[in-house]
């Protein structure tokens, strides 16, 4: 099945090397470099259509743990403050 999806994609199409995600993932850990570079490849016209469709979830991957984070982080707060206003009002 995956030999006949790979003949359909046409003769130029070649996959991304180990080498090439290697240094896609080392470029990608390094801080604001890699975050440019995830939206570069996502949007850019020059990346392999397998590298754009991983930068693509990458990014919207990154947006699903920030919210979360989000929500996480005010509910612990929120969490806090009320604990904090009992405290206050004990005193």
């Amino acid at each position: 099945m995956e030999t006949a999806e790979l003949q359909n994609q046409g003769p130029a199409y070649q996959p991304i090397t180990i080498g090439e995600w290697l240094i896609t993932f080392i470029i990608t850990s390094i801080p604001l470099v890699g975050f440019i570079m995830l939206f570069v490849w996502a949007f850019g016209d020059g990346a392999h259509p397998s590298k754009k469709t991983w930068a693509q979830a990458y990014l919207i991957m990154m947006v699903i743990v920030i919210v979360l984070m989000i929500i996480f982080f005010g509910v612990i707060a929120s969490i806090l403050g009320s604990f904090v206003g009992e405290f206050q009002q004990s005193v």
